[in-house]
């Protein structure tokens, strides 16, 4: 029997395939042949979640007290422990009550955010590039994405200025992302002050990405939105645990800022889940409150691979900017190579995986965002791979021999 009749959903059929999952389907074909692969395609941080954290989620596993559903708004001392962090780290006072929302990683809250604030039609101002879900969950809600194009020589910040007034007074909802996925880029205190005053005159939600605040580097502090006087009263923060602390699979994040709009997703998740694991918020509550020497091992790690890829980036002719945050490297094509088509090619040549900056919007286009997930042995053995394939950037385009 025939099953045509039965069809997605338009929201799902009008969705490009995932890049991620398309990644996927190609490293397996790769594994298939034999490669040994180097993945550094996804922001999938490498080694063990802190032993602190693990035997905490151990002796959480072991009482049965957590074994049934969890509160809805997540535990009391969970959403404690994400304010008591706030104020640690930004002096920023919150409410744990009212002001505070566990959630199953910051995507899942991104995209239903979308879902909870936007109606069909409804203008969506959104970055690009930028992280996937800042515009597929508005996509998915049946928003009307206006792309604010990011510039190199814009130092990939925003231009608030080029936003036409009649598509600022017509939006209903920012979204963007410092320090960024995928650029890297990091925004000054005076950018936020800039957004927020924005955002407040053209009565527009603000909805920032802070996942990378304590991968950053060199002295540089990133910013919280949540630090900015009148923040709070227009926009929402959201964070993970799942790069700071090797946590990716844990599923855990949080959003804080305005009561009202916080209290609307939590009325959208009471309808689709149960939150997350109580054993599991128990072990997150330590990893905020590891001390900060484990903070700056990693900060250390990933900066010590920033360094050396950059180096050896640099003898295969690439100029890549030092980065002040995040797990990544945004570096542009050889001239003449789409983003697609480099990244498959160095894939096929030589087993490493990189992601194609057109993943992440129209303007990613000419670019391929490296993560920072291996070790400088293995980076040095991409980069050899990288040399014996003839790959490298030049006038030029690629060469493979």
């Amino acid at each position: 029997m025939s099953l045509d009749w039965i069809v997605p959903a338009e929201r799902i059929q009008q969705l490009p395939p995932y890049v991620f999952a398309r990644l996927d389907e190609l490293k397996a074909k790769a594994r298939e042949q034999g490669l040994d692969l180097i993945d550094l395609g996804m922001g999938n941080p490498d080694g063990a979640t802190p032993q602190p954290v693990v035997e905490a989620a151990i002796a959480a596993l072991q009482n049965p007290a957590n074994h049934g559903y969890p509160p809805f708004e997540g535990t009391a001392s969970f959403r404690t422990s994400i304010t008591n962090w706030y104020h640690r780290r930004y002096g920023v006072t919150l409410d744990p009550d009212s002001e505070a929302l566990p959630l199953l990683g910051s995507k899942e809250g991104l995209t239903h955010l979308a879902i909870a604030y936007i109606n069909p039609g409804d203008l969506v101002l959104v970055p690009s590039p930028a992280y996937p879900a800042h515009f597929r969950g508005p996509a998915i809600a049946g928003g009307k994405v206006h792309s604010l194009i990011l510039k190199p020589e814009n130092d990939w910040l925003i231009d608030l200025a080029a936003i036409p007034d009649e598509v600022a007074e017509s939006a209903k909802i920012l979204y963007f992302n410092y320090p960024s996925n995928p650029t890297a880029a990091t925004a000054p205190r005076e950018f936020f002050e800039e957004i927020v005053a924005f955002a407040r005159k053209h009565e527009i939600l603000l909805v920032h990405d802070l996942c990378y605040a304590e991968l950053a580097f060199d002295g540089y502090q990133p910013t919280s939105l949540l630090e900015i006087p009148g923040a709070k009263e227009i926009g929402v923060e959201f964070h993970t645990l799942s790069k700071t602390y090797n946590m990716a699979g844990w599923r855990v994040g949080f959003v804080v800022g305005n009561r009202h709009v916080i209290q609307g997703l939590r009325t959208l998740k009471t309808n689709l889940d149960y939150g997350i694991f109580a054993a599991l918020q128990t072990a997150a509550e330590t990893a905020l409150q590891l001390p900060d020497v484990y903070l700056h091992e990693v900060q250390q790690r990933y900066r010590t691979r920033r360094d050396f890829l950059i180096q050896e980036l640099g003898h295969l002719g690439w100029d890549v900017p030092k980065t002040k945050a995040t797990m990544y490297l945004w570096v542009p094509c050889p001239p003449g190579m789409g983003s697609t088509d480099f990244a498959l090619n160095v894939l096929q040549q030589t087993g490493v995986v990189v992601t194609p900056g057109n993943a992440f919007g129209i303007a990613g286009e000419g670019y391929v965002r490296i993560s920072l997930i291996a070790d400088c042995d293995r980076l040095g053995e991409a980069m050899r791979r990288f040399q014996q394939a003839g790959i490298r950037y030049q006038s030029e385009a690629v060469v493979s021999t």
